[in-house]
């Protein structure tokens, strides 16, 4: 199979299943009711057609008729006067009329004819019609009262394309709602064994700390301050730029030793 015919056959599939997707029964059945319908419009036109030439071919035959009988009298009153030539002339024009209504009248009766078997096709035409009406109306009831079943059953069931769409949402939900407590679950217990500690305790614990370490700093800041206040002195303070303090006795000490010397 070719590349073309291929791609034919899969255009004509698609499209005679998205035709059968958008086909409706109902729809369908009452577009063939109203072809029967104009076709039988058309079937009463033509009897009416028929049934007016066949009339207007009678009315030219009760003419000539006419005239034929008139020309007859002619003729008879003619011969009655001693005008044979008369009489004659008006014999030829009869015959002439004679041989016209003799062709109308063969004429009248295959317009009667075929007006007789369209008068019956148009009787049998609109029974079937009438039939076929009352049946259309009976499967598109039929099918509605079935299309109504199916959505409902389908919405009882969950089947149809909108409830599945929900069903799906609500079991995407469940499943986002029992991951999340699967994650907080093992949270907690890697908090309750230690793995991992509580954020809100460390936050707690590392104010805790700091407020000992401040309690602690004044506490020595106090002892220093009343050590100074009673007189005694450390032997030697470190300052911050790392030279050592002597304290006041070595001092002395120093001084009497260069007093000595200088003696």
């Amino acid at each position: 199979m070719s590349m073309w015919q291929r791609i034919s056959l899969i255009f004509r599939s698609k499209a005679n299943k998205a035709l059968d997707r958008a086909e409706d029964p109902r729809e369908t059945l009452d577009y063939s009711y109203q072809r029967q319908l104009d076709l039988l419009a058309k079937v009463r036109r033509g009897v009416a057609d028929v049934a007016t030439s066949r009339k207007r071919v009678e009315l030219q035959v009760n003419q000539l008729t006419a005239q034929s009988d008139k020309l007859q009298k002619q003729a008879e009153q003619a011969i009655t006067v001693g005008r044979e030539d008369l009489a004659r002339e008006a014999l030829t024009r009869k015959s002439g009329l004679t041989n016209q209504i003799t062709d109308l009248k063969a004429q009248q009766t295959q317009l009667q004819g075929e007006e007789e078997k369209l008068t019956l096709a148009q009787q049998r035409l609109s029974a079937k019609v009438e039939s076929f009406r009352t049946r259309k109306e009976t499967i598109k009831a039929t099918y509605t009262a079935a299309e109504a079943q199916t959505k409902i059953n389908e919405a009882m069931s969950g089947i149809g394309e909108e409830m599945g769409d929900v069903g799906m949402a609500i079991q995407r939900a469940e499943d986002k709602t029992a991951q999340m407590q699967a994650r907080a679950g093992a949270i907690d217990e890697l908090i309750a064994s230690g793995a991992l500690e509580d954020a809100s305790q460390l936050n707690q614990g590392d104010d805790i700390a700091r407020e000992l370490e401040a309690m602690s700093s004044q506490t020595d800041v106090e002892a220093e301050l009343a050590r100074l206040k009673s007189g005694s002195q450390p032997e030697a303070i470190e300052a911050g730029d790392g030279d050592i303090l002597a304290d006041e006795p070595e001092t002395q000490t120093q001084t009497s030793g260069e007093s000595k010397d200088s003696k």
